[in-house]
């Protein structure tokens, strides 16, 4: 099933159903349960009712159990023996015995005769009868479920079990019924009602599930079709369409523009650099071919100096390039712990051919130990005296020192500075503004962009302001290895 709408629609009628389900066998079992209470209750009425015509020693013969089709009887003596039952009961079952033929009694003196009278009364009627009289058990019935037929009608039956003892201290039990006719018919007319509803309602849930997710869906096929279009065309400046509610599909949409601009903006900026690297290239290859060509044909005029020059100037933007290609896939920095103040001193005491000497500043100590790549690092501090070499009018300066949990190094010369509209750009690759500051021989406008790079992956920050009245300070910040 690939369809969402077929999945959520299925899933939401599966779940109805289960709760459906559940609710309707509760709602059963609790109908059940409170006829059967009912039922019980009328059981525990009639049998109360002829256990106190026993406590009043009533005969046998002559109890009146009411409604014997409603009502059957059987009374038990403590034996088990069965002394009498309702008229008509034929046959029953749940009380504890299934006999329905009373046991005649044996008539002991003072007690019931045969025919259930007391046998101490006077012949001539003259004789005083025995104040005393018997009781009924206020205990809580019995109850169990057990079936009855009466006249030839078989049915269940809820009975209710209660204990009389009469005058002459005879504990009998009364086992008296009340029809389960009445909670068997409501039961299984809300269990038919039940399972005729249910299709209806599962339908329902299942035909609403469907449009309403199709409704909801709809954007995400017009974004699919979007992207599908985006993709045939590779027309990275199409957007796919933004639905006007505030849910997860509006979000998706949004977020799948600012990935469709990301992306346009990559892309952008991977053809500027092939197209500005082409261009870059171009010019010392083409100067070296010249050289070359006329060295060939000229041996005395090749400028072997100058061909030198170019091949370094090639070597170095390949190997720039290089770093960018290698920065741009990912690649991690190092782990190794390092003190940049150290870092520091090592590449200003490499740089022997400077024009301007630099001034270096470290508070003794150290401490200034950071994590990353060494040979990173140290290309982002080169960097760095390079530009400013090439913009100093007469000072140069290095300093090192502590800031909020990282460790900042700035250098510092005393050129033109950098105008505060142009300060980000000066980062972006193949950028030379056209004033003085940065039209210069050999700069082919990657060591800034190679030294932000470099800081952002190690976790740092690389940034530009003035430097006084004159000047800039280019400030990078690194995380303390601490």
């Amino acid at each position: 099933m690939r369809s969402v709408r077929a999945r959520a629609a299925l899933g939401a009628t599966v779940v109805v159903a289960l709760a459906l389900a559940v609710a309707g066998l509760a709602v059963l079992l609790v109908l059940r349960a409170n006829l059967t209470d009912q039922a019980g209750l009328q059981a525990e009425v009639a049998a109360r009712e002829v256990a106190g015509q026993l406590a009043l020693d009533v005969p046998y013969d002559e109890l009146k159990t009411g409604d014997e089709e409603d009502h059957p009887v059987q009374v038990t003596d403590e034996e088990g023996r069965v002394v009498a039952v309702s008229k008509d009961l034929e046959a029953i079952s749940g009380t504890g015995t299934d006999r329905v033929t009373p046991v005649p009694q044996p008539s002991p003196e003072g007690g019931r005769n045969d025919d259930g009278h007391d046998d101490d009364d006077d012949d001539d009627g003259t004789g005083s009868a025995d104040p005393a009289r018997g009781e009924v058990s206020t205990d809580d019935p019995d109850f169990t479920n057990g079936t009855a037929t009466v006249d030839g009608d078989r049915a269940d039956y809820r009975f209710a079990s209660v204990e009389a003892t009469d005058s002459a201290g005879l504990t009998l039990t009364v086992h008296a019924g009340a029809p389960l006719a009445a909670e068997q018919r409501a039961v299984a007319s809300v269990r038919g009602a039940m399972l005729t509803g249910l299709p209806v309602v599962l339908l329902v849930v299942a035909g609403v599930t469907w449009l309403v997710t199709r409704r909801a869906l709809r954007p995400v096929e017009g974004i699919r079709r979007e992207m599908a279009a985006i993709t045939a065309s590779e027309d990275l400046s199409r957007r796919v369409p933004e639905p006007g509610s505030h849910d997860e599909i509006a979000r998706l949409a949004r977020t799948t523009n600012e990935t469709l601009t990301a992306l346009e903006a990559s892309v952008d900026r991977q053809r500027r650099f092939v197209a500005d690297a082409s261009h870059e290239l171009r010019s010392p290859i083409a100067s070296l071919r010249t050289q070359l060509e006329v060295g060939a044909a000229h041996p005395g005029l090749l400028d072997v100096p100058g061909a030198v020059a170019d091949t370094v100037r090639l070597q170095a933007l390949a190997a720039d390039l290089l770093l960018l290609a290698r920065l741009d896939a990912g690649e991690r920095p190092g782990a190794a712990r390092l003190d940049l103040g150290a870092l520091v001193h090592e590449e200003v005491s490499q740089r022997t051919g400077d024009r301007i000497p630099v001034t270096v500043s470290v508070p003794e100590g150290g401490g200034f130990e950071v994590t990353g790549s060494r040979g990173q690092l140290a290309r982002v501090i080169g960097n760095l005296l390079d530009n400013a070499e090439r913009h100093a009018r007469s000072a140069v300066a290095v300093t090192v020192h502590g800031e909020r949990g990282g460790v900042v190094v700035e250098v510092t010369d005393d050129g033109d500075g950098v105008p505060g509209a142009e300060r980000e750009r000066i980062f972006e690759r193949f950028v030379r503004l056209d004033d003085a500051r940065t039209r210069d021989e050999g700069g082919a406008g990657l060591g800034l962009a190679i030294a932000r790079d470099v800081a952002v992956r190690h976790g740092g920050r690389l940034t530009v302001t003035d430097a006084g009245e004159r000047g800039a300070r280019f400030a990078l910040w690194l995380p303390d290895a601490r």
